[in-house]
């Protein structure tokens, strides 16, 4: 409407300039009318000036809307005087327009900014990077893993990780990988998937990184108690008939051998009936030796349930040096605790905790045998990740790397008189109470045991 309205004023004014160049020259060759023909000419370089103004205007609001527009400037608007004039009738259609554009707009960023918001919630590492490592996006699960504030490339996680430096600038669409990050004071094992989008023909790599280490733990300590389980149970029903019929027939025995001796028998049916009673008794002994192990291991999948309480992880270690501080004496070794804060508190089972860190300083006193300066450390403190966490360390011997990977498997062990329990009872512990427990050593400088809760 604003449009035919501008063209209708135009062919008007165009119209009446010209009539009015007509008159001019008209007047020009037919009469002799000089001031008439002068203010005839004064009155066409007014409507020539009037014209260009007139369209000129309307250039130069149009020119202001296509910048508006151009640059996402959607707070300019135009002065409407009156509807009357097509030329206001055309900033009203302006305006309207540079709405629409504002609703949009306020639309498309509600939206964004409902999916930062998703994103920065979001429990699992995202990092939105470019081919070359340049990174776009990243949330706060990211910089919790990683430990950083902010980050502008792949390469700077070199520190942390170089295989997953590496793994992060080659992986692929769809791909899923799991990378293995040792650290001082915990094990982390991250899965890694990786999807691949463009964006203004740009290749975008959005990945989702997610320690899975709890997890994989998890299984694995269900699958050995349902082994130990099936194991227990075969072993059981099949020696507990051999000890009862070893019992059994060991007192025939011996009722034979009095009948025998009742009735003056030869001595070698005497000396055959000794064997064979020493041979039960061996069979006893050792059926008995093996009902005792695997009620041993039984102990694995009997752990009760744990009674949580808040209390000061002072009194917890203060109390075990107590424990063992004339053990600890004999041998020279000397027990440091080291707490920060002071007022640290956790919320576990505290005989459960207990026991396992009583387990871990007897293994740690052990390996402290003929050192020099034997010192065991109690420490603990937030980590990094604002986990409170609680260390054994020692500077014994240490623990060889083909061994450390298999500590805390049930049965393994490097002691003559071990049950290979102790670390797997400690470990199922802290599963329980939600933590975790790993090792880390030094050969002949120090090992490390960390209790995560």
């Amino acid at each position: 409407m604003a449009y035919n309205n501008f063209r209708i004023n135009f062919i008007v004014r165009t119209i009446l300039l010209a009539g009015s160049i007509f008159a001019f020259f008209y007047l020009f060759f037919k009469t002799e009318l000089t001031m008439t023909l002068v203010l005839v000419g004064l009155l066409i370089a007014f409507q020539i000036v009037a014209m260009i103004h007139y369209v000129d205007r309307t250039n130069r609001v149009l020119n202001n809307f296509l910048e508006s527009i151009r640059y996402s400037d959607f707070t300019r608007t135009f002065q409407v005087e009156s509807l009357d004039s097509s030329f206001d009738k055309l900033k009203k259609s302006f305006n309207e327009v540079i709405k629409d554009f504002q609703e949009v707009r306020a639309e498309k960023e509600e939206n964004y900014y409902y999916l930062q918001t998703v994103i920065q919630h979001i429990g699992i590492a995202l990092i939105a990077y470019s081919k070359d490592g340049k990174v776009e996006l990243i949330n706060n699960a990211t910089k919790k893993l990683f430990q950083v504030r902010s980050l502008s490339n792949i390469q700077a996680l070199k520190e942390f990780s170089p295989e997953l430096v590496q793994k992060l600038l080659t992986i692929n669409h769809g791909e899923n990988s799991l990378i293995r990050v040792q650290e001082k004071d915990e094990l982390l094992q991250l899965s890694v998937y990786a999807t691949e989008f463009k964006i203004h023909n740009r290749t975008i790599l959005l990945t989702s990184i997610k320690n899975i280490q709890n997890e994989l733990e998890e299984k694995e300590m269900e699958s050995w108690q349902k082994l130990i389980r099936v194991l227990t149970h075969e072993i059981m029903n099949s020696i507990t008939p051999i000890s009862s019929l070893s019992s059994t027939i060991t007192l025939i025995l011996k009722d034979l051998a009095k009948d025998l001796q009742e009735q003056n028998i030869a001595d070698e049916h005497f000396e055959t009936i000794t064997e064979v009673e020493g041979a039960l008794q061996t069979i006893h002994k050792r059926t008995d030796g093996l009902l005792h192990f695997v009620n041993t291991y039984r102990n694995l999948t009997k752990i009760p349930t744990p009674t949580f309480s808040i209390f000061p992880i002072s009194h917890l270690l203060y109390n075990i040096k107590g424990l063992l501080a004339e053990e600890m004496k004999s041998k020279g070794i000397n027990c440091v605790i080291q707490i920060e804060p002071e007022s640290l508190e956790v919320s576990a089972d505290e005989k459960l905790i207990e026991q396992v860190i009583i387990n871990l300083v007897q293994n740690a006193m052990q390996a402290l045998e003929g050192r020099e300066n034997p010192t065991i450390m109690l420490k603990s403190f937030l980590n990094k990740r604002g986990r409170i966490t609680i260390q054994i360390i020692d500077n014994g011997q240490g623990i060889l790397p083909n061994v450390l990977d298999k500590i805390f498997i049930p049965f393994f062990t490097t002691k003559p008189q071990g049950s290979g329990i102790g670390l797997s009872l400690s470990k199922q512990i802290l599963r329980l109470h939600g933590g975790n427990i790993t090792a880390y050593s030094e050969v002949e400088k120090e090992t490390k045991f960390t209790l995560t809760f």
